[in-house]
């Protein structure tokens, strides 16, 4: 069985995670039920995902040179996601991500970026050989945007298939949308991406594309996922799992369209592999380590089928 090529430029952070009964109030204090430290960032995420899921990965990024860089190394090697191409930076320490998890599996993360950001062009020349033999290009917004648009348009060059997952949300430029031949956000980024115009999500996604091949897919929680395209448009159902940390499931989501995508499935196919990776990483606690493997996606899928 031929792997499918994913190429994930993006983020490294390593994820210092608070459990606790409920998130605080602005102002308030609470205490913690338990404290951990582990490996996160969209990038790497989905990178793991993609790996567990069969893919052939490579990752390309940046991170410090501290202690917490060895944290990204170590779940590289361990999980088989080829980390070549990701630079150690003299001045810039590794992203951190400060994370609160309440027991209903929400969350609030707050981020500061580090090395994520002083991604270069010339990051992304060194793997460009790497690039055009994949299948499917990540890319999230956790890294600066010049080496995202330029990530994304090296692919484009190449014929590669793009997926652009604009988080964390921010508003972007139409040059650099009209890169993504899959625009995959959340509904609270489709709002930051439209200008929080508070458009229905049909017409919000369908104001993004750009060309008639391009497609607009929204996560929609507890609710699944949508898809636009400029004339055709359809929707996915969430599987019923039992909620136990909701850190990654967006991680999950991408990876396991890039997978599906890469093997030639027609899109509900593919929405229908990614919605069964969200749901199997939801299921167990943290980031990197709730990322789904390939043999319980497919179990997932076969029960649902029955």
């Amino acid at each position: 069985m031929t792997h499918p090529k994913i190429v994930v430029v993006g983020s490294f952070n390593a994820d210092l995670v608070m459990y606790v009964n409920r998130l605080p109030a602005p102002g308030e204090t609470i205490a913690g039920q338990r404290f951990t430290t582990g490996p996160g960032g969209k990038g790497s995420n989905q990178a793991v995902a993609a790996a567990r899921l069969d893919g052939d990965v490579t990752f390309i990024g940046r991170v410090g040179i501290d202690s917490f860089a060895n944290i990204g190394f170590e779940l590289w090697q361990k999980e088989a996601v080829k980390s070549d191409y990701v630079s150690r930076d003299p001045v810039n320490a590794t992203g951190i991500a400060s994370i609160a998890v309440e027991e209903s599996g929400e969350n609030i993360i707050m981020v500061a970026l580090g090395a994520n950001l002083a991604v270069t062009q010339a990051d992304i020349d060194a793997a460009a050989t790497v690039i055009a033999g994949a299948d499917v290009l990540i890319a999230q917004l956790e890294t600066n945007l010049d080496a995202v648009q330029y990530a994304l348009e090296t692919a484009k060059q190449a014929g590669v298939t793009t997926i652009l997952n604009p988080a964390p949300a921010a508003a972007l430029p139409a040059e650099l949308l009209a890169l993504a031949d899959y625009l995959t956000p959340n509904e609270t980024e489709l709002q930051t991406l439209t200008g929080n115009q508070g458009l229905s999500v049909p017409d919000a996604a369908r104001s993004l594309l750009t060309s008639d091949s391009q497609t607009v897919v929204v996560t929609l929680g507890a609710k699944g996922a949508a898809w636009f395209q400029k004339d055709a448009d359809g929707s996915s159902s969430a599987y019923q799992v039992k909620v136990v940390d909701a850190v990654g499931a967006g991680d999950a989501f991408n990876a396991g369209l890039a997978i599906a995508l890469a093997q030639g499935l027609k899109l509900p196919e593919a929405l229908a592999f990614a919605g069964g990776a969200a749901a199997v990483s939801v299921t167990r606690p943290g980031a990197a380590a709730s990322m789904p493997y390939r043999n319980e996606v497919d179990e997932l899928l076969a029960r649902s089928r029955r």
